[in-house]
């Protein structure tokens, strides 16, 4: 496994991102026509919702494609990777935006509810929950690999939810003719995205601001490394996230011992860890003291 599985795992997430958006394209256009035939207010808010999905997948895409591509530039040691972590904002502050107009519109709706036909809402919601799910297990593999997909599965996944509110906003009205079913699962939808739209910031910040992995324990491994044979102290011991998948982690080794030996047996410790993505350098006792690297360890 290597940079021909990064390139195959990278190709399968841009043909699949391609044909997930193709496919919200599609639904898109048919619910904005006939949100404009019947003159729903529901559907046209739903098409809306839908945009997101397709400027989130349109930016994911385009994300994983600069990724992928790399850079040329020695300025750019790491590439495009970090596109996709902008990116991951930029959808975050969209779901945001998405789940604030949802409860302004729900809020304003109350008491002046406009009459929305119930079966164009049934059969059209019916048509968005199958182009949703389809779209949802197209990008869930995917979603845990990348912060740009993750932002754009987001998204589809809300307004999966966000059709199935409205199927049930539409046999509401069929059967009872209430006009304020639509404004409850708005206010629903908006709820269920706003702590995932705040979950996706936090991950995406948490790489931009260097912090350590949530799932490696910086502690614990200063004492694996230090108990390595020969290894009298471990200093400038830095961990950090590129992209999901892709933990780096740099680190200073006091040692006495055979530098080579040493290396070996610190990066088997940080592989067993999942750091595969290091540096490592190991000095003499004399050198450490003259060190002038910054001390702070992540």
């Amino acid at each position: 496994m290597g940079a021909g599985h990064d390139h195959g795992q990278a190709d399968a997430r841009v043909s699949r991102m391609i044909l997930a958006a193709l496919i919200l394209t599609a639904f898109f256009l048919v619910e904005l026509f006939t949100a404009l035939a019947i003159n729903s207010i529901a559907l046209l808010a739903d098409a809306g919702h839908m945009l997101t999905d397709l400027v989130a997948m349109f930016m994911g895409l385009t994300a994983v494609l600069l990724a992928r591509r790399g850079s040329t530039s020695p300025a750019r040691t790491y590439g495009w990777h970090r596109a996709e972590v902008f990116t991951a904002v930029a959808n975050a502050v969209l779901l945001l935006g998405v789940a604030t107009f949802i409860l302004y519109e729900a809020v304003e709706r109350i008491g002046d509810a406009p009459e929305v036909p119930g079966v164009p809402l049934i059969v059209v919601a019916l048509a968005g929950l199958a182009a949703n799910l389809v779209v949802v297990v197209l990008l869930r593999s995917h979603s845990q690999q990348s912060l740009a997909v993750k932002g754009a599965y987001m998204e589809v996944l809300a307004d999966t939810v966000g059709s199935v509110g409205v199927l049930i906003a539409g046999i509401v009205t069929v059967t009872t003719g209430w006009p304020y079913a639509d404004i409850v699962v708005a206010v629903f939808v908006a709820l269920w995205v706003l702590p995932r739209a705040i979950s996706l910031a936090r991950a995406a910040l948490r790489i931009l601001s260097e912090t350590s992995p949530s799932h490696i324990d910086v502690e614990e491994l200063r004492q694996a490394l230090s108990a390595v044979d020969g290894v009298t102290e471990v200093h400038d011991l830095h961990v950090w996230t590129l992209v999901p998948g892709k933990d780096m982690v740099t680190a200073h080794l006091t040692s006495k011992r055979d530098s080579a030996q040493v290396l070996d047996d610190a990066r088997a410790v940080l592989t067993a860890r999942g750091l595969d993505h290091s540096t490592v350098q190991v000095e003499p006792p004399d050198a450490a003291a003259d060190c002038e690297c910054g001390s702070g360890d992540r």
